[in-house]
């Protein structure tokens, strides 16, 4: 199976397919439907060993995913390989670190400009003039 720039070998997946619950007669009482993906992911040589390492500390040793949306073994097979593939791209996304910004010289500026007016204004309020 491949996607994006990973591709992870078949050998590696391991599928168990037992009987779905809930309703649906005869055909769900007869036929293994639901399916069980297992993939390790610590002996997965597929990967690199800056992905293994992040999907480990995120996912941990080992991915599960069970499905039992549809009736066919197939299409649920299908679908438990497509969110296998949505768990790991998600998991190997890293966000870039944020570089925080500096206030501009006339940021700056401002600032203490209105710092030195507020001030001034308190001292006009303090003196012996306000009180007449």
């Amino acid at each position: 199976m491949k996607w994006s720039a990973l591709e992870i070998d078949q050998n590696e997946i391991s599928f168990r397919y037992t009987r779905s619950g809930g309703p649906g007669g005869q055909h769900s009482n007869k036929v293994n439907t639901r399916v069980e993906l297992v993939w390790n992911i610590s002996e997965s040589a597929s990967l690199s060993e800056s992905n293994k390492k992040l999907l480990l500390s995120r996912l941990g040793p080992r991915v599960r995913i069970v499905v039992a949306q549809y009736r066919s073994q197939k299409r649920n097979k299908d679908l438990a390989l497509e969110r296998l593939m949505s768990v790991v791209e998600k998991n190997l996304k890293t966000d870039p670190k944020r570089i925080p910004s500096k206030p501009s010289a006339s940021a700056k500026r401002k600032r203490i400009e209105r710092k030195k007016k507020r001030g001034e204004l308190k001292r006009q309020r303090n003196s012996a003039n306000y009180l007449d």
